[in-house]
Protein backbone atom coordinates (compact mmCIF):
# COMPACT_ATOMS: atom_id res chain seq x y z
CA UNK A 1 0.00 0.00 0.00
CA UNK A 2 1.22 3.49 -0.85
CA UNK A 3 0.09 6.80 0.64
CA UNK A 4 0.83 9.95 -1.33
CA UNK A 5 0.31 13.67 -0.89
CA UNK A 6 1.35 16.61 -3.08
CA UNK A 7 2.17 19.79 -1.16
CA UNK A 8 -0.13 22.66 -2.12
CA UNK A 9 0.64 26.38 -2.26
CA UNK A 10 -1.88 26.88 0.54
CA UNK A 11 -0.26 24.33 2.88
CA UNK A 12 1.71 25.38 5.94
CA UNK A 13 3.69 22.17 6.42
CA UNK A 14 7.30 22.86 7.29
CA UNK A 15 8.79 19.39 6.87
CA UNK A 16 7.99 15.80 5.97
CA UNK A 17 7.20 14.87 9.56
CA UNK A 18 4.41 17.44 9.75
CA UNK A 19 2.80 15.93 6.65
CA UNK A 20 3.01 12.44 8.12
CA UNK A 21 1.60 13.48 11.49
CA UNK A 22 -0.97 16.13 10.53
CA UNK A 23 -2.21 14.94 7.13
CA UNK A 24 -1.82 11.15 7.31
CA UNK A 25 -2.19 11.05 11.13
CA UNK A 26 0.54 8.44 11.43
CA UNK A 27 1.33 7.36 14.99
CA UNK A 28 4.76 7.70 16.56
CA UNK A 29 5.16 3.92 16.61
CA UNK A 30 4.41 3.50 12.92
CA UNK A 31 6.53 6.55 12.08
CA UNK A 32 9.54 4.96 13.76
CA UNK A 33 8.96 1.76 11.82
CA UNK A 34 8.73 3.66 8.54
CA UNK A 35 11.94 5.52 9.29
CA UNK A 36 13.81 2.32 10.14
CA UNK A 37 12.67 0.64 6.91
CA UNK A 38 13.32 3.75 4.78
CA UNK A 39 9.75 3.72 3.51
CA UNK A 40 9.32 7.50 3.53
CA UNK A 41 9.99 9.19 0.20
CA UNK A 42 10.15 12.77 -1.04
CA UNK A 43 9.69 13.12 -4.79
CA UNK A 44 10.40 9.42 -5.15
CA UNK A 45 13.61 9.31 -3.11
CA UNK A 46 14.16 8.12 0.50
CA UNK A 47 14.21 11.09 2.83
CA UNK A 48 14.53 12.23 6.43
CA UNK A 49 11.41 13.34 8.28
CA UNK A 50 13.11 16.65 9.10
CA UNK A 51 13.48 17.43 5.39
CA UNK A 52 11.83 20.74 4.47
CA UNK A 53 8.92 20.62 2.01
CA UNK A 54 7.71 23.18 -0.52
CA UNK A 55 4.74 23.41 -2.87
CA UNK A 56 4.88 20.73 -5.54
CA UNK A 57 6.80 18.20 -3.44
CA UNK A 58 5.25 14.75 -3.28
CA UNK A 59 5.46 12.91 0.05
CA UNK A 60 5.07 9.14 -0.28
CA UNK A 61 4.71 6.52 2.43
CA UNK A 62 5.08 2.85 1.57
CA UNK A 63 3.23 0.55 3.97
CA UNK A 64 4.11 -2.91 2.70
CA UNK A 65 5.57 -4.92 5.56
CA UNK A 66 5.82 -8.69 5.73
CA UNK A 67 4.59 -9.54 9.23
CA UNK A 68 4.67 -12.55 11.51
CA UNK A 69 1.54 -13.94 13.16
CA UNK A 70 2.89 -17.32 14.26
CA UNK A 71 1.19 -16.93 17.62
CA UNK A 72 -2.13 -17.73 15.92
CA UNK A 73 -2.87 -21.22 14.61
CA UNK A 74 -4.42 -21.23 11.10
CA UNK A 75 -7.78 -23.02 11.05
CA UNK A 76 -9.93 -23.55 7.98
CA UNK A 77 -13.39 -22.02 8.44
CA UNK A 78 -16.38 -21.07 6.35
CA UNK A 79 -16.04 -17.29 6.50
CA UNK A 80 -18.99 -15.09 5.58
CA UNK A 81 -17.07 -12.28 3.85
CA UNK A 82 -19.17 -9.13 3.51
CA UNK A 83 -16.46 -7.02 1.86
CA UNK A 84 -12.75 -7.07 1.13
CA UNK A 85 -10.21 -4.71 -0.43
CA UNK A 86 -6.50 -4.00 0.01
CA UNK A 87 -7.21 -2.17 3.28
CA UNK A 88 -9.56 -4.37 5.29
CA UNK A 89 -11.71 -7.47 5.44
CA UNK A 90 -15.23 -7.41 6.89
CA UNK A 91 -16.70 -10.63 8.24
CA UNK A 92 -20.23 -11.50 9.34
CA UNK A 93 -19.28 -13.41 12.49
CA UNK A 94 -21.44 -16.33 13.49
CA UNK A 95 -22.63 -16.70 17.11
CA UNK A 96 -20.69 -18.91 19.54
CA UNK A 97 -17.41 -17.84 17.90
CA UNK A 98 -14.91 -15.68 19.81
CA UNK A 99 -12.98 -13.03 17.89
CA UNK A 100 -9.65 -13.66 19.65
CA UNK A 101 -7.89 -16.93 20.53
CA UNK A 102 -7.74 -17.84 24.21
CA UNK A 103 -6.91 -20.81 26.42
CA UNK A 104 -10.39 -22.23 25.82
CA UNK A 105 -10.47 -21.27 22.14
CA UNK A 106 -6.89 -21.79 21.04
CA UNK A 107 -7.68 -22.81 17.46
CA UNK A 108 -11.37 -22.06 16.84
CA UNK A 109 -11.64 -18.29 17.11
CA UNK A 110 -12.45 -16.04 14.17
CA UNK A 111 -8.81 -14.87 14.17
CA UNK A 112 -7.72 -18.47 13.53
CA UNK A 113 -9.99 -18.55 10.48
CA UNK A 114 -8.65 -15.21 9.24
CA UNK A 115 -5.07 -16.47 9.65
CA UNK A 116 -5.89 -19.48 7.45
CA UNK A 117 -7.59 -17.26 4.88
CA UNK A 118 -4.69 -14.78 4.75
CA UNK A 119 -2.26 -17.65 4.21
CA UNK A 120 -4.45 -19.05 1.43
CA UNK A 121 -4.21 -15.75 -0.49
CA UNK A 122 -0.51 -15.26 0.25
CA UNK A 123 -0.99 -12.38 2.67
CA UNK A 124 1.68 -12.36 5.39
CA UNK A 125 0.16 -9.94 7.87
CA UNK A 126 -0.68 -9.76 11.55
CA UNK A 127 -4.29 -10.46 12.48
CA UNK A 128 -5.75 -7.08 13.41
CA UNK A 129 -9.44 -7.05 14.44
CA UNK A 130 -10.53 -3.42 14.66
CA UNK A 131 -13.74 -3.91 16.64
CA UNK A 132 -14.77 -6.48 19.23
CA UNK A 133 -17.85 -8.65 19.57
CA UNK A 134 -18.70 -10.98 22.43
CA UNK A 135 -18.44 -14.68 21.60
CA UNK A 136 -22.22 -15.13 21.37
CA UNK A 137 -22.94 -11.84 19.59
CA UNK A 138 -23.19 -12.17 15.81
CA UNK A 139 -22.44 -9.63 13.12
CA UNK A 140 -19.80 -7.40 11.60
CA UNK A 141 -16.13 -7.58 12.52
CA UNK A 142 -13.45 -5.60 10.66
CA UNK A 143 -9.91 -6.91 10.18
CA UNK A 144 -7.36 -4.32 9.08
CA UNK A 145 -4.72 -5.52 6.65
CA UNK A 146 -1.98 -3.25 7.95
CA UNK A 147 -1.06 -1.07 10.89
CA UNK A 148 -1.98 2.21 9.19
CA UNK A 149 -5.53 1.11 8.38
CA UNK A 150 -5.99 -0.23 11.90
CA UNK A 151 -4.83 3.06 13.42
CA UNK A 152 -7.05 5.08 11.06
CA UNK A 153 -10.18 3.10 11.91
CA UNK A 154 -9.48 3.05 15.65
CA UNK A 155 -9.06 6.82 15.51
CA UNK A 156 -12.43 7.13 13.77
CA UNK A 157 -14.05 4.92 16.40
CA UNK A 158 -13.17 7.59 18.94
CA UNK A 159 -15.16 10.14 16.93
CA UNK A 160 -18.67 10.31 15.52
CA UNK A 161 -17.43 9.37 12.05
CA UNK A 162 -17.62 5.66 12.88
CA UNK A 163 -21.17 4.40 13.52
CA UNK A 164 -22.15 0.97 14.88
CA UNK A 165 -25.76 -0.19 14.80
CA UNK A 166 -26.98 -3.31 16.59
CA UNK A 167 -30.28 -5.18 16.69
CA UNK A 168 -31.33 -6.64 20.04
CA UNK A 169 -34.40 -8.62 21.02
CA UNK A 170 -35.31 -7.65 24.56
CA UNK A 171 -37.62 -8.68 27.33
CA UNK A 172 -40.59 -6.44 28.09
CA UNK A 173 -42.28 -3.38 26.59
CA UNK A 174 -40.35 -0.11 26.73
CA UNK A 175 -42.16 2.84 28.26
CA UNK A 176 -39.94 5.23 26.29
CA UNK A 177 -39.82 4.04 22.67
CA UNK A 178 -36.54 5.83 21.98
CA UNK A 179 -33.89 7.49 24.06
CA UNK A 180 -30.29 7.63 25.23
CA UNK A 181 -28.78 5.60 28.06
CA UNK A 182 -25.85 7.57 29.45
CA UNK A 183 -24.58 5.50 32.36
CA UNK A 184 -20.92 4.74 33.21
CA UNK A 185 -19.77 1.12 33.16
CA UNK A 186 -17.07 -0.60 35.21
CA UNK A 187 -15.88 -4.14 35.86
CA UNK A 188 -17.90 -5.81 38.61
CA UNK A 189 -15.82 -6.34 41.72
CA UNK A 190 -14.65 -9.93 42.03
CA UNK A 191 -15.33 -10.79 38.36
CA UNK A 192 -13.05 -10.73 35.34
CA UNK A 193 -16.00 -10.94 32.94
CA UNK A 194 -19.07 -9.19 34.31
CA UNK A 195 -19.61 -5.43 34.04
CA UNK A 196 -22.05 -3.15 35.83
CA UNK A 197 -23.31 0.42 35.88
CA UNK A 198 -21.01 2.22 38.31
CA UNK A 199 -20.56 5.93 39.00
CA UNK A 200 -16.79 5.37 39.02
CA UNK A 201 -16.84 3.62 35.64
CA UNK A 202 -16.02 4.78 32.13
CA UNK A 203 -18.45 6.93 30.15
CA UNK A 204 -20.85 4.73 28.18
CA UNK A 205 -23.57 6.05 25.86
CA UNK A 206 -26.14 3.96 24.00
CA UNK A 207 -28.90 5.40 21.79
CA UNK A 208 -31.88 3.11 21.26
CA UNK A 209 -35.11 2.93 19.27
CA UNK A 210 -37.86 0.34 19.60
CA UNK A 211 -38.67 -1.01 16.13
CA UNK A 212 -41.54 -3.27 17.14
CA UNK A 213 -43.06 -4.92 20.20
CA UNK A 214 -45.40 -7.79 20.85
CA UNK A 215 -46.13 -10.43 23.51
CA UNK A 216 -43.87 -8.70 26.05
CA UNK A 217 -40.89 -8.73 23.66
CA UNK A 218 -39.30 -5.71 21.93
CA UNK A 219 -37.05 -5.47 18.88
CA UNK A 220 -34.62 -2.64 19.55
CA UNK A 221 -32.08 -0.82 17.37
CA UNK A 222 -29.04 0.39 19.32
CA UNK A 223 -26.45 2.91 18.18
CA UNK A 224 -23.22 2.99 20.15
CA UNK A 225 -21.55 6.30 20.87
CA UNK A 226 -18.93 4.53 23.01
CA UNK A 227 -17.68 0.96 22.93
CA UNK A 228 -17.40 -0.41 26.45
CA UNK A 229 -17.27 -4.14 27.07
CA UNK A 230 -20.82 -5.58 27.21
CA UNK A 231 -22.19 -2.03 26.90
CA UNK A 232 -25.54 -2.77 25.24
CA UNK A 233 -26.14 -5.83 27.41
CA UNK A 234 -25.41 -3.93 30.63
CA UNK A 235 -27.42 -0.84 29.67
CA UNK A 236 -30.53 -2.68 28.52
CA UNK A 237 -30.48 -4.92 31.56
CA UNK A 238 -30.07 -1.95 33.90
CA UNK A 239 -33.22 -0.25 32.56
CA UNK A 240 -35.19 -3.47 33.01
CA UNK A 241 -35.09 -4.91 29.48
CA UNK A 242 -32.36 -7.56 29.31
CA UNK A 243 -31.61 -9.15 25.96
CA UNK A 244 -33.31 -12.51 25.47
CA UNK A 245 -30.91 -15.37 26.09
CA UNK A 246 -28.42 -13.23 28.03
CA UNK A 247 -27.82 -15.40 31.09
CA UNK A 248 -25.11 -13.07 32.45
CA UNK A 249 -27.28 -9.95 32.68
CA UNK A 250 -30.74 -11.48 32.48
CA UNK A 251 -32.04 -15.03 32.69
CA UNK A 252 -32.35 -18.15 30.57
CA UNK A 253 -34.92 -18.11 27.78
CA UNK A 254 -36.59 -21.27 26.46
CA UNK A 255 -35.15 -22.38 23.12
CA UNK A 256 -32.50 -19.63 23.03
CA UNK A 257 -28.83 -20.56 23.45
CA UNK A 258 -27.20 -17.12 23.23
CA UNK A 259 -27.97 -13.44 23.74
CA UNK A 260 -30.05 -12.27 20.75
CA UNK A 261 -27.74 -9.40 19.79
CA UNK A 262 -26.46 -8.74 16.28
CA UNK A 263 -23.96 -6.14 14.97
CA UNK A 264 -26.12 -5.23 12.00
CA UNK A 265 -24.53 -2.20 10.37
CA UNK A 266 -21.31 -0.17 10.42
CA UNK A 267 -20.37 3.00 8.59
CA UNK A 268 -17.21 5.09 8.46
CA UNK A 269 -14.93 7.06 6.14
CA UNK A 270 -12.65 4.84 4.09
CA UNK A 271 -9.09 5.56 5.27
CA UNK A 272 -7.68 5.78 1.73
CA UNK A 273 -10.48 6.88 -0.61
CA UNK A 274 -12.04 9.21 2.03
CA UNK A 275 -15.48 8.09 0.80
CA UNK A 276 -18.22 7.33 3.33
CA UNK A 277 -18.90 3.58 3.31
CA UNK A 278 -21.56 1.40 4.92
CA UNK A 279 -21.78 -2.36 5.41
CA UNK A 280 -24.72 -4.50 6.54
CA UNK A 281 -24.83 -8.05 7.91
CA UNK A 282 -28.13 -9.90 7.32
CA UNK A 283 -30.18 -10.73 10.38
CA UNK A 284 -29.35 -14.33 11.42
CA UNK A 285 -32.01 -17.01 11.54
CA UNK A 286 -32.19 -17.29 15.32
CA UNK A 287 -33.01 -13.58 15.62
CA UNK A 288 -35.52 -13.76 12.79
CA UNK A 289 -37.34 -16.62 14.46
CA UNK A 290 -37.97 -14.44 17.51
CA UNK A 291 -38.63 -11.21 15.61
CA UNK A 292 -41.70 -9.82 13.88
CA UNK A 293 -40.40 -7.14 11.54
CA UNK A 294 -36.81 -5.90 11.46
CA UNK A 295 -36.43 -2.70 9.46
Amino acid sequence: MKLEYKILDSDNYINVKEVLKAYFKISDRLLLRLKNTKNILLDGEPTYVSKEVIAGNIVTVIIDFVEDSDNIVPTKMNLDIIYEDDCYLIINKQPHTPVHPSMLHYNNSLSNGIKYYFESIGLKKKIRPVNRLDKDTSGLVIFAKNEYIQESLVLQMKSKDFKKEYIAICSGIFEQKSGTINLPIARKEGSIIERQVDSDGDVAITHYEVLEERNNVSIVKCLLETGRTHQIRVHLSYIGHPILGDTLYGSESDGINRQLLHAHKISFVHPITKVHVEYVAPIPEDLQSHAFVIK
